[in-house]
């Protein structure tokens, strides 16, 4: 065994208070302007407690600068430039664990780096199978992290000391994560790989794709209704008030209905009172229970839930059932991107024998490359685009370019395509 891992509880320099004031705020960018270096960043948003996703604290930490906490709701109301952080980080390399959960937020702000370095996808590209931040600092750095309220309503006013604590861990380690994750990646001939995977997260996640046109079908669980057009009414209808009443009061939708109630709903379709009294979740207040402190911060939100009423959710499916048929749900166009993907279902694909023995031989040749590279096969190239690729009768495998434009159409980055390109054309030839 190797050495014990040494446990960070605080930061080096203590904890800091959060800045949520005009003049606080100038103050940090000055700070950060006299710094140097990379910018460790992360963000912690009320996500399970609030309708919306945006960002309710904001972390980052620079060399000369220490570590800086801002409130971006507070600081937005005081009317501050955002313009002025960017200019004091400007040139800066940013430095986020996971980087695609936490960029959009940014990019809200009108905040978006010049260069990026994600220590999760780093540590992903290396082979290393637990890639939480507080695995990879353990990992790399021999430090684990007294890591807590993960799951916190970072929304809460005032901010705790001890969250106050677990946001500045975020921040604190990753210059010296990037420094042994940056060699580690040159040590190994990835850091080419890298650094095109972090030039497309930085590109996506500060341009977002169009939302998805049928949101309601994301429903957890729905494709258990299977093609109950009927069902499939009442489950739109159930979910688009709960939507608009989410938004309306700033609340988390799955805190008004859970997902599961709404396709109970569906499948059942009560029609009258006694029927709908049976769905219990219709009728009861989401309770969320997790044994622990948080609780209490759902508990903060029940008198919001108090104000919407059973009945707002029995109106909502009497509308559905008196639909006529022709107005329905069906399924989405054609040109919904979602279906131009090749189906995940083996069996379906065992209906395609051909397409299924193509796929085969591309998964065999993906695994070996990811072997031999020691780098996980999802991150080699994205199954979706190998399934794509195996479903698609219009790849003309003897050409030598086929695959290749196949791969760049789909998403594959330059690094990806001239790894797998080659192999995978012969293999399903």
């Amino acid at each position: 065994m190797g050495p014990v891992p040494r446990l960070l509880r605080e930061p080096s320099q203590g904890v800091p208070d959060v800045v949520d004031t005009a003049d606080g705020y100038r103050e940090c960018c000055e700070r950060l302007a006299a710094a140097s270096g990379p910018l460790a960043v992360d963000a912690e948003r009320a996500s399970g407690f609030r309708y919306g996703h945006e960002d309710w604290l904001i972390q980052f930490k620079r060399e000369g600068a220490g570590i800086i906490l801002l409130d971006p709701v507070a600081l937005s109301r005081e009317n501050v430039r955002w313009k002025d952080f960017s200019d004091a980080v400007s040139g800066a390399e940013w430095i986020l664990h996971d980087a695609k959960q936490d960029l959009p937020g940014f990019a809200d702000l009108g905040l978006v780096p010049d260069a990026l370095f994600d220590t999760e996808l780093a540590a992903r590209m290396l082979g290393v199978r637990r890639f939480g931040l507080a695995a990879v600092t353990e990992r790399f750095l021999g430090v684990t992290l007294a890591k807590e309220h993960s799951a916190a309503d970072w929304s809460y006013r005032p901010i705790p000391r001890d969250w106050r604590n677990y946001a500045a861990l975020d921040v604190e380690l990753l210059i010296d994560l990037e420094r042994v994750l940056g060699a580690e990646l040159r040590d190994q001939g990835k850091d080419g790989w890298a650094r095109q995977e972090f030039a497309h997260i930085l590109y996506v996640s500060t341009h977002p794709s169009p939302s998805h046109k049928v949101p309601w079908m994301h429903i957890s669980g729905f494709t258990a209704l299977g093609r109950d057009r009927r069902g499939q009414a009442v489950a739109r209808s159930l979910w688009m008030v709960r939507d608009e009443l989410a938004r309306e009061h700033d609340i988390a939708p799955s805190l008004l209905l859970p997902d599961h109630a709404i396709i109970e709903a569906a499948r059942v379709k009560p029609h009258n009172g006694r029927e709908f009294r049976a769905i219990r979740s219709l009728n009861e207040r989401v309770r969320v229970r997790t044994g622990d402190d948080r609780e209490r911060m759902f508990a903060r939100y029940a008198p919001i839930q108090r104000q919407v009423r059973p009945s707002v959710w029995r109106e909502a499916i009497e509308r559905a059932l008196e639909l006529p048929e022709d107005e329905w749900p069906s399924s989405p166009s054609a040109g919904d991107t979602e279906l131009a993907n090749a189906p995940k279902s083996m069996r379906v694909w065992e209906r395609h024998p051909r397409r299924l023995e193509r796929l085969t031989a591309a998964r065999g040749v993906v695994s070996g490359i990811a072997r031999d590279t020691r780098t996980p096969a999802d991150v080699i190239i994205k199954p979706q685009i190998v399934r794509n690729l195996c479903w698609s009768d219009d790849i003309d495998a003897s050409d030598d370019d086929s695959v290749r434009v196949f791969l760049t159409q789909q998403g594959a980055r330059p690094w990806q395509v001239d790894l797998v390109g080659e192999s995978v054309r012969r293999a399903i030839m």
